[in-house]
């Protein structure tokens, strides 16, 4: 049996060479576009995509059974950013959801869900949620579990602005804490605070009695004199 996943991620791969090679015949992609005439020469049982933003053609979906994955527990949670929208909303925990996908994006049958934590730094948060997708992707093949259909009302997170990154002008420290280590992560702007020429930007963010500690990479921002 034929396979084919596709990513562009390095959370993924990383996670995914740490397990056996699961059985079957497994073609990788590692950019995020799929080579032309890739699928007709492999003609795969399933198309994996793993951490994927493009959307996939109806021609596609038609004619192979094509997994993406969302970490929410969907109807909750469909839509962009997922992770920071739960984090924000004050969500602990998330599901990873296997779904088969359809025209409607984050809208189709689930074939498995694995709950994971969403303490932490985002980094570690993104490398957590690729364990659990690099684990379902073997266990989608071998088993080939019949989708569900999501019930429920659907509830569409909106995908987050760079501009959303800057520091909330109030709330917790909590709220501060948790607002910096969620966007700790490769390929996210990083939380900021703009001081008058000067763009600061946080990360490893530990929140401490009374405090909360983290680095700071200063810059001047763009279009500012030195």
């Amino acid at each position: 049996m034929r396979y084919v996943v596709a990513c562009r991620t390095p959370w993924f791969w990383d996670a995914w060479e740490r397990l056996p090679t699961p059985p079957g015949e497994w073609v990788e992609v590692r950019e995020d576009t799929l080579p032309e005439g890739l699928l007709e020469r492999v003609d795969p049982r399933y198309v994996f995509f793993p951490h994927w933003s493009r959307i996939v053609g109806d021609d596609v979906l038609a004619r192979w059974e094509c997994v993406c994955f969302h970490a929410t527990p969907v109807p909750y949670g469909r839509g962009g950013s997922p992770v920071q929208n739960m984090i924000a909303r004050g969500h602990t925990s998330t599901e990873v959801t296997a779904l088969r996908m359809t025209a409607e994006v984050d809208a189709g049958p689930v074939y498995l869900a694995e709950p994971v934590s969403l303490l932490g730094g985002g980094d570690e948060i993104y490398a957590r949620i690729a364990r659990v997708i690099a684990e379902l992707i073997p266990r989608i093949a071998e088993e080939e579990p019949t989708p569900v259909d999501q019930a429920g009302q659907p509830v569409v997170f909106p995908r987050r602005t760079p501009a959303e990154s800057r520091l909330p002008a109030d709330g917790t420290l909590q709220d501060l804490y948790d607002h910096i280590r969620m966007l700790d992560a490769e390929g996210y702007p990083a939380a900021f605070v703009e001081l008058g020429p000067w763009r600061l930007e946080f990360s490893r963010a530990a929140l401490r009695r009374g405090a909360v500690d983290a680095d700071v990479r200063i810059t001047r921002i763009e279009g500012e004199r030195d």
